[in-house]
């Protein structure tokens, strides 16, 4: 039996029945009840109907009921609701390397029932259109003479709503709540609310791959989430109120909007206090004539002698509450504050006056979980104490916009947020060609400000991310001088990315780090010899504001498939089933944990650099890391040592990570890493401090230990009284290495304090001289000559020129130092395509190159110098002496080091050059002496037999 509504007609009675004075009751049990005397809780059973053809506003689908349900807050997903996955799925985001549709090695990926996509993490059930949500709801006595508004925290993304069969209005922003007035004096007693929810870009296009929409990361969802709720307002109350700290002056500036719907002029007493840290102050009382509609008002607050501020060590808050009382009204109004200031001192940015260096991290709406944000601060303050315990301050929020939640737990526990309105305008959008968009991000700004901006922690504000545009530069100049001139409190910039412009009150630009687009072997990391003594100077010496450095890192890890069993959630790893089912079928299987091992150290020593570097340069304003935990789009970017739920892969911790990501980090000037012992060490120390307040009186030491942590050497330091900044000289260290007599990796220690950082150092003796007859003969191509010898039993040590290895054989894999950029999918094949080296440290090939199973600075010369063998152009089942890791799209079995029988002799082949220009390569004279002591050994005996043809065929 269906119960028949007639919304228009009931709500027509039950204004007759207020004229004649009477009330009437109606009962539901599913209506949203009242959860304060001022808030109706609308969570729960809702109705639900999808709406594909978009015709439920013709027909009317407010004036109907709906067979479906659904449990709110939630999306279509959450609930089970949309459509199979299939080729034809319409994601929202790009797609860079469309290979997946074509290519035949993920034939068995496009099948239905079992469509597993690469490029991002994959719902369950898609859909992208329009859907709609209906509930009975109740307004309860009382509320006649209330101001009335329906509340969603966050809708995705624009919705329509009608009260029976009256339109509310539409709202379409992705960052603040969506509020709907409802009609006024509403009499109590049941209502229809019905919400229409379209997830599709419309008229206003904020870019496919901005992270407020885009299947890279929380997914395109479709729903409502946070709190949803209708509030009753008295029809005088306080509708805005902005709280202006100025620290200088030791008060706050109030800035009120008082709403007055009664329809008469009146006065209203408006009563001030402060509460907070040091208790509470004194309150101030003013008289506030309102005329009819709203009116503003102004007052300054004095905080006190000594207000307590608020930082990232400090996080001390303040709640202003504002009471209004006037003739049948009382309204009270409270706010949260910090007394706070961000600002700048020439290039270096400032807290409270004070310097400081922002050390951030990319936050992109990654939740796989529910794939929306969560609206609970509990979340949030995990999330940010696990960032803080890396020695983080700071997030940026890549082109979206948190929920008030996360606002929240960072004013508590003393950290700093860059939010973005909700854009990222390339890759088919624009910004500042007069597009609908170029209104719409104006309007968002002032929607996060109205909403977030009393929040202490919201410190910088930008349009979103890297901008397209013919006029992009004009429009963002405008930007950023519109509110430069309307609200002080925090600091502006055009977009992340870019344009840098004089207006700016601090860049972003991805010019200072070690790796930057494209760059591929020629940046820094790849192409120059391992040194910490540059620094970004030169680039940021061009500019007066502050600089902050746009997404340093971005380098890959091998995917950990332990971790697939974690998504428990709306979003599943159907990528890393591709990877693990790539890895198993080149005969890997097993290798998994050895790689996520290996290449996270060489992962984490990449971070290690990028971070340094920032922290080296004098006047440098700080580093944003993409990324601290993995971003799960974009073609797969595992690009943190932490993954996708901020939880620890195993190859480094938050301990370990801090000694060289902190307020306060020691740092060394080394012009090179690797020395022999007739070398001496010169290095300067220097010091990163931006503390809570200058050092004083401590003894900064130095170390030099052996692998087994015995000492070598040490000393003290000069400079005991350490001011805030960087750049700062603690002294400078001297050692002579003719003490060394045999291959050493040393580690090199600085202590301030409780503050530690260590670089490894390798030191080879000046002379190496065999210790048995020398049998092994070192051939750079094969030919007769070599064949013969190594048929009669010889002993060759094959070292491929750079260039003369097959592309089918491996020529065409780009060997690099550093691990892969981002990954190759987004990157179309960017070099390097390899995560380090594999291999047993205690192998006797290696024992005298010293070396852990991972890449580490010993190996640059070889890794720059380096053909990857692949091993099923030889011998699948052969296991290489020195592993090189394949990306994981590929996931091929390749070799540095390969060994075997050929005839009755014995071949190593190394696909590293060991010969070129080894007069200038100590690393790779030693590497060779190793692998020919190894060779001249009973160690040596391969054990796969080839052919003398077979090896031949690898060579050009």
């Amino acid at each position: 039996m269906k119960t028949l509504h007639f919304p228009g007609h009931i709500n027509r009675i039950r204004k007759l029945l207020k004229i004649w004075g009477l009330s009437i009751l109606f009962f539901s049990c599913n209506s949203g009840q009242p959860d304060s005397s001022d808030r109706l809780d609308l969570s729960g059973t809702w109705g639900f109907r999808i709406d594909a053809a978009d015709i439920g506003t013709d027909q009317q689908w407010f004036t109907q009921e709906f067979e479906e349900t659904v449990s709110l807050p939630g999306s279509m997903t959450t609930n089970g609701k949309g459509n199979e996955i299939q080729l034809s799925t319409p994601w929202t985001g790009g797609i860079v390397d469309s290979s997946f549709f074509r290519d035949p090695s993920y034939e068995k990926y496009r099948q239905p029932g079992n469509i597993k996509v690469p490029f991002w993490l994959q719902p369950e059930k898609y859909y992208k259109g329009v859907a709609w949500y209906r509930k009975e709801i109740e307004i309860p006595p009382g509320w006649e003479d209330q101001s009335l508004e329906f509340r969603i925290e966050r809708g995705h993304w624009e919705t329509t709503v009608w009260l029976d069969d009256q339109l509310l209005g539409t709202e379409n922003s992705l960052g603040t709540p969506q509020v709907f007035s409802l009609p006024e004096h509403l009499v109590a007693g049941k209502y229809i609310l019905s919400v229409k929810v379209d997830n599709r870009i419309g008229d206003v296009n904020v870019g496919i791959n901005s992270h407020s929409i885009s299947d890279h990361t929380q997914s395109n969802w479709n729903g409502m989430v946070g709190a949803i709720s209708i509030k009753a307002k008295p029809l005088v109350h306080v509708e805005e109120m902005a709280l202006y700290p100025d620290i200088d002056k030791k008060e706050v500036q109030v800035k009120l909007i008082v709403a007055n719907e009664t329809g008469r002029a009146q006065t209203v007493n408006a009563r001030f206090e402060v509460s907070g840290a040091n208790g509470r102050l004194e309150e101030k009382r003013a008289e506030i004539s309102l005329e009819k509609g709203m009116t503003t008002f102004q007052l300054d607050y004095p905080m006190g002698d000594s207000p307590a501020l608020w930082d990232e060590f400090d996080p001390n808050l303040y709640e202003m509450s504002v009471q209004l009382k006037g003739e049948d009204i009382t309204a009270v109004r409270k706010e949260k504050f910090g007394m706070r200031k961000i600002g700048s001192r020439g290039s270096q940015l400032t807290i409270n006056n004070r310097l400081t260096f922002m050390r951030g991290t990319l936050e992109c709406a990654i939740f796989p979980n529910t794939g929306y944000p969560p609206t609970d601060k509990q979340e949030w303050k995990r999330i940010i104490e696990v960032c803080k315990s890396f020695g983080l301050n700071h997030m940026r929020f890549h082109s979206w916009c948190p929920p008030k939640a996360a606002f929240d737990a960072a004013d508590e526990l003393g950290f700093y947020f860059q939010v973005e309105c909700s854009s990222w305008a390339n890759q088919g959008a624009t910004i500042g060609d007069g597009k609908p968009l170029d209104t719409y991000v104006m309007e968002e700004s002032e929607r996060m400000v109205k909403a977030y901006g009393n929040h202490p922690s919201f410190c910088f504000m930008a349009y979103g991310n890297e901008p397209a545009g013919k006029h992009h530069v004009e429009y963002l100049t405008d930007f950023v001088e519109h509110w430069k001139a309307r609200d002080p409190r925090r600091l502006y910039t055009t977009g992340a990315g870019w344009p840098v412009v004089e207006q700016n009150d601090f860049n972003s630009t991805p010019d200072p780090r070690i790796q930057r687009w494209g760059e591929a072997l020629n940046s820094i990391i790849n192409k120059e010899p391992p040194s910490t003594d540059y620094d970004w100077s030169d680039i940021i010496s061009q500019w007066e504001h502050p600089t902050i450095s746009h997404e340093i890192g971005q380098w890959c890890v091998y995917p950990d498939f332990e971790e697939i069993s974690q998504y428990t959630g709306v979003l599943k790893p159907k990528n890393f089933e591709i990877f693990r089912d790539r890895l198993y079928d080149n005969g890997l299987k097993g290798m998994e944990r050895d790689f996520l091992m290996a290449s996270g150290k060489l992962q984490a020593l990449c971070y290690k650099a990028d971070i340094e570097a920032a922290l080296r340069t004098p006047g440098f304003g700080g580093f944003q890391l993409l990324d601290l935990h993995d971003f799960p789009g974009q073609g797969t970017a595992l690009v943190g040592v932490l993954n996708p739920f901020w939880k620890e892969k195993g190859y480094i911790s938050a301990e370990e990570y801090r000694r060289f990501c902190d307020a306060t980090v020691p740092l060394v000037r080394l012009s090179r890493r690797v020395f022999t012992s007739d070398e001496s060490l010169d290095a300067r120390v220097e010091i990163a401090h931006f503390g809570k307040e200058p050092l004083d009186a401590v003894v900064p030491e130095w170390t030099i230990k052996y692998e087994n942590g015995e000492t070598l050497a040490g000393g003290d330091l000069s400079q005991t009284d350490i001011p805030l900044g960087n750049g700062i000289a603690l002294g400078n260290i001297h050692y002579a290495f003719s003490e060394v007599r045999k291959p050493e990796m040393l580690t090199l220690e600085v202590s301030v304090g409780r503050y530690v950082n260590s670089w490894p150092i390798w030191v080879y003796p000046a002379k190496q001289e065999m210790e048995e007859e020398d049998r092994v003969r070192v051939a750079r191509h094969l030919g007769d000559r070599e064949k013969e010898y190594l048929e009669e039993g010889g002993t060759l040590l094959l070292s491929l020129p750079e260039g003369s290895l097959k592309d089918e054989a491996g020529g065409d894999i780009a060997v690099g130092f550093s691990s892969i950029f981002w990954n190759t999918a987004w990157t179309r094949g960017q070099p390097p395509h390899t995560l380090g080296i594999f291999c047993d440290p205690d192998h006797p090939a290696f024992r005298y190159f010293p070396t852990q199973s991972h890449s580490n600075w010993q190996w640059w010369d070889a890794m720059t110098h380096a053909h990857a063998i692949r091993l099923d152009y030889l011998d699948s089942e052969m296991t290489p002496v020195l592993r090189v890791i394949d990306d994981w799209f590929t996931a091929r079995s390749l070799g540095l080091l390969v060994e075997c029988r050929v005839g009755k002799g014995k071949l190593l082949i190394s696909g590293i050059d060991l010969v070129k220009d080894r007069d200038k390569r100590p690393e790779a004279r030693q590497l060779l002496y190793s692998l020919k002591r190894y060779m001249n050994s009973d160690a040596f005996s391969p054990e796969t037999q080839l052919s003398f043809n077979k090896i031949r065929s690898l060579i050009k």
